[in-house]
């Protein structure tokens, strides 16, 4: 493996652990319950409570007096638990997307620079190839080439193409 290839890996993975560290508790809590949520454990603990709680209040096992026999309080707590669960999960997917806006704005800017730099390399050997008296077929493109993009046009340009397909 390349050094620079060690280096940007080593620089991604410090970045994420220090995000990670910088993430408040409130966020972590979140992250912490939604990961739970998502968990085989949850489902097998949800299967027994709820399962425990409708045998005893149907009647089905009698061990227990029945204290829900409509099972409202059941409907009820499962519906507060899922406005609760909702909410944990939305902020951690909020959380994320902000993470995944900030990877977004990273490759963009790293392939800007990559097209600068392209253009300029084709700029270098345009000039060497006309200082050096060398025709190629692709002469007339190379005029276009040259010119660096403007990310702001480009984007206009976007724009105006969806508002004229809707």
């Amino acid at each position: 493996m390349s050094r620079t290839l060690e280096r940007n890996i080593d620089a991604l993975v410090d970045r994420t652990r220090r995000d990670t560290v910088e993430v408040g508790l409130q966020e972590r809590l979140a992250d912490g319950i939604t990961r739970f949520a998502g968990s085989m454990l949850f489902v097998y603990l949800h299967l027994a409570v709820f399962g425990g709680w409708i045998l005893i209040n149907t009647g089905i096992l009698p061990l227990i007096r029945p204290f829900d026999p409509s099972l409202v309080v059941l409907a009820m707590a499962a519906s507060v638990e899922a406005i609760f669960l909702s909410t944990f999960v939305l902020i951690s997917q909020n959380r994320m997307s902000a993470a995944d806006d900030k990877r977004a704005d990273l490759n963009l800017q790293i392939s800007l620079l990559h097209e600068h730099e392209t253009t300029r390399l084709i700029a270098l050997v345009s000039e060497l190839a006309r200082q050096l008296n060398v025709q190629t077929e692709i002469d007339t493109e190379i005029d276009e080439l040259k010119r660096d993009v403007r990310p702001e046009k480009v984007m206009d340009k976007i724009e105006r193409e969806k508002k004229s397909k809707l």
